[in-house]
């Protein structure tokens, strides 16, 4: 019997034991004991128990080896009530292995309080603790609430002499230091000082070093754990795996990849999990196609196996049809149910693809399944619904939600500073500044965002002057978000004084301050901002490429926009991503090379989308090129017949070509098919409130004081030269009438906002910026008409549209109509 549970043959040892109780045999406590400890030592508590049944039906008298073997069982099994009645009843028996297993008991089992309890307990009963009592005592400090007990206990063991007394001791001290303080300093000089190491100790100290946000030091410490001769295994592939995808290095990823096929640890479930989340995050392409590969190839999937790959599709690869493909075979085949990270990955995948119906099924699934409380799944719920612009939804999802965190608040804030409604999100920031959780940068940086997004300059000071208070100006985070929120509300000059204001500046600064330069057509200055930065050292990546591109485009740059496209792969290893080519298309087409434009779609290594032929369209109406628009717009329609801009873009080119009646059939075919254009709107922000306009629109309060200020200008641009240009102008009704066409273009919508501007900041020249948003590009009579605005009533107008900024002044455009 000994001998088959000391070979691990539990099954056989225990049937001997029934045989030998049913032959009246009697064995006596060794057996039992030994059977217990290799039932523990392969996890079959279940079989213990039985062992324990018979322990007591044989009626032996129990020692304190018996007793100690039992508390091990039910301690590892999970049931520390019953270790505990179990260390109740020895009495006078508990020696120092039964302190220590109680102690190892309760902390295994989250009773921290009740471990460092019963571990001062049994120092004041006189027992004299052993490198295992100090271990279980340290392992119920490794949290923030005991760690300070933690440092008393590392004084105690070093007193006594056991601070390199075994491994387990040394372990001990460094999870004390790393999970209780964060302090890796600390936890590596622990490591440094312990005389004797294994493959465990490397493999932990490597592990904590690429959770807390050191990878490179990471990989740096396997470097010296394979030359100081140990062997890696799955646990520690796995870890080195999450550094490369922190750091982003597929090289190193690949390498660590060869290694563990030679060795055999790629079959390891986790290792298989680590590289596809190593291949998604670092790939510089952005694509998952190896992180396919290796998920395809994996023999056994679990629920984190299933998650990276549906997660890195959601998130990393930007493929949400993909995400969706791989939940729904999930489901079909299964084996495998999903976990709430990957009903929060499923549920982000919907919000991108403008799904909220779906959403909305798969959200059933979760509450099925039991995971519709948990934080991360809400959140995700309520994300999906902001990116849907569903705000009432947004905020029942929000309400719903029992445990609300910081996340959550985030999330909710985010959607409404998003709107030109931002009152509720302002609530919000002062409910959640009042809250337990307090503001984090996230916060402050959802809000800069959200009135970036509106062009709310009055509520991005407010937030820059409540955000200095907080203390939070020093934050990378927020001072990134503020430097997008001052470029993408006009005012570049305050965006610069944030950049030069940053000590330690990332690419995310630098990125930011490009784009403000380049949307403002500062090609120059984007272009030597670029050369600064990687004189620094800092890699762009493909965010910058793509504001280098336009600001190429914006300021005509042909030869220097072929200059970076091509510096892409042959200075910086980046492949270009289709905006890439589509910022080319751009740059060629708009400087009215449109044969040059289409040779070039003609060979890139993507088969052209929606928006390729989107650009070459829209150059095609400022260059009048019928042929080459008819084809742009049948590439798109042949995908997708209901594609909106496509129908407007070519029915604008052939009323300006003259051609009505077939303008005039492609907005009728446009009716009949419900296809519905997005209409054009423009807003502005006066006294820090954002009053938005649509064209024709008269439901403003002050409509009519609007309509007589337009008037006025209209009249004073008019003696100055301005000609109204109606040539694009296609209505309803077929109207040919000059004086009709006029009657229209004067009620765009940026024109109203621009009326409204003009009203509420009466008093002359020398006023305050007019900043005026609209959701589309501008067109070319309201462009022409604001020049002359700006020289008759003597004021600074900025205009951002869809594209870029304007800045109108003494009647002429920073673009040099050029746009």
């Amino acid at each position: 019997l000994i001998r088959s549970a000391e070979d691990g043959c539990v099954e056989e040892a225990k049937s001997t034991l029934d045989f030998m109780l049913r032959s009246d045999f009697i064995p006596d406590r060794t057996v039992f004991t030994v059977l217990l400890k290799s039932c523990i030592r392969r996890r079959r508590f279940e079989l213990g128990r039985e062992v324990h049944s018979l322990v007591i039906e044989s009626g032996i008298e129990f020692d304190a080896i018996l007793f100690n073997s039992l508390i091990s069982l039910y301690a590892k099994s999970g049931d520390w009530r019953k270790a505990d009645e179990i260390f109740g009843s020895m009495g006078e028996m508990k020696d120092l292995v039964s302190w220590s297993a109680m102690v190892s008991c309760y902390s295994l089992n989250g009773l921290n309080s009740r471990a460092i309890s019963l571990f001062i307990e049994m120092v004041i009963s006189g027992e004299n603790p052993n490198e295992y009592c100090f271990s279980g005592a340290l392992r119920a400090c490794w949290n923030r609430e005991f760690a300070a007990t933690g440092l008393v206990i590392f004084g105690f063991l070093t007193k006594t002499g056991h601070f390199h007394s075994d491994v387990s001791v040394g372990c001990a001290l460094i999870e004390t230091f790393a999970k209780g303080f964060a302090d890796l300093d600390s936890a590596k000089k622990v490591f440094d000082e312990m005389p004797d190491k294994n493959s465990v100790t490397w493999t932990l100290i490597i592990t904590r070093f690429a959770q807390l946000g050191c990878p490179e030091e990471a990989i740096e410490l396997f470097l010296d754990m394979v030359i100081a001769g140990f062997q890696p295994d799955q646990y520690t592939f796995s870890s080195c795996l999450s550094a490369c995808a922190e750091l982003g290095s597929a090289a190193v990823g690949r390498q660590l990849h060869s290694w563990a096929i030679k060795n055999g640890s790629i079959s390891d479930v986790c290792v298989g999990c680590s590289l596809v989340d190593m291949y998604v995050k670092s790939c510089l392409n952005g694509s998952v196609a190896e992180s396919r590969k290796v998920f395809d190839a994996m023999l056994e999937h679990n629920v984190m196996s299933w998650t990276a790959i549906i997660t890195g599709c959601a998130q990393n690869g930007g493929l949400p049809d993909e995400a969706l493909r791989l939940y729904c075979r999930m489901m079909t085949e299964g084996t495998v149910k999903p976990n709430h990270f990957t009903f929060s990955a499923v549920l982000k995948a919907c919000g991108d693809l403008f799904n909220p119906r779906l959403g909305e099924a798969i959200y059933g699934q979760s509450v099925k399944l039991g995971f519709a409380t948990v934080n991360c799944v809400g959140n995700s719920l309520i994300s999906m619904y902001t990116r849907n612009d569903r705000m009432d939804e947004a905020r029942r999802a929000f309400e719903f939600l029992v445990h609300k965190n910081l996340v959550s608040y985030n999330a909710l804030i985010d959607g409404y500073s998003k709107s030109t409604d931002s009152h509720e999100a302002f609530d919000l920031l002062n409910r959640v500044e009042t809250s337990e959780f307090g503001i984090d940068a996230f916060t402050f940086a959802s809000l800069l965002s959200g009135a970036a997004s509106i062009g709310a300059v009055g509520k991005g000071e407010q937030l820059h002057g409540r955000l200095l208070k907080s203390g939070f100006e020093s934050d990378l985070c927020v001072s990134n978000a503020l430097i997008s929120m001052y470029t993408r509300c006009g005012d570049l000059r305050s965006g610069f004084k944030i950049f030069d204001g940053i000590e330690n500046r990332n690419i995310v600064s630098w990125t930011s301050i490009i784009t403000g330069c380049a949307k403002h057509g500062f090609a120059e200055t984007a272009l030597e901002l670029f050369h600064r930065m990687t004189e620094t050292g800092i890699r762009p990546n493909d965010v910058t490429f793509v504001s280098i591109l336009s600001a190429c485009s914006h300021a005509g740059l042909v030869e220097e926009g072929w200059k970076y496209f091509r510096s892409m792969s042959e200075d910086h290893g980046m492949a270009p991503k289709v905006e890439h080519y589509a910022c080319m298309v751009d740059i060629l087409s708009r400087s009215g090379h449109l044969d040059r434009a289409m040779r070039f779609i003609d060979t890139m290594p993507y088969p052209p989308d929606a928006l390729i032929w989107r650009t070459l369209l829209g150059a095609c109406l400022v260059h009048g090129n019928v042929e080459l628009g008819r084809l742009a717009a049948r590439s798109i329609l042949e995908k997708n017949p209901d594609d909106p801009a496509a129908h407007v873009l070519l029915s604008n080119l052939l009323a300006s070509k003259g051609q009505w009646g077939e303008a005039a059939a492609i907005r009728k075919e446009m009716r009949s098919r419900n296809v519905v254009k997005e209409a054009g709107s423009s807003w502005i922000e006066v006294d820090a409130t954002v009053h938005k306009f649509y064209a024709g629109d008269s439901k403003h309060p002050e409509a009519a004081a609007i309509y007589g200020e337009l008037d006025r200008v209209v009249g004073e641009a008019k003696g100055m030269g301005y000609v109204p240009v109606t040539d694009g102008v296609v209505l309803q009704q077929d109207v040919e009438e000059e004086e009709e066409k006029e009657r229209y273009v004067f009620q765009h919508s940026e024109k109203i906002a621009l009326g409204y501007g003009l009203i509420r900041s009466r008093g002359g020249k020398g006023k305050k910026v007019l900043r005026i948003f609209k959701n589309l590009r501008v067109c070319g009579d309201c462009h022409n008409f604001i020049k002359f605005a700006s020289m008759a009533c003597g004021r600074e107008i900025v205009v951002r549209d869809s594209n870029r900024f304007h800045h109108f002044k003494d009647g002429r455009c920073s673009c040099n109509d050029y746009w």
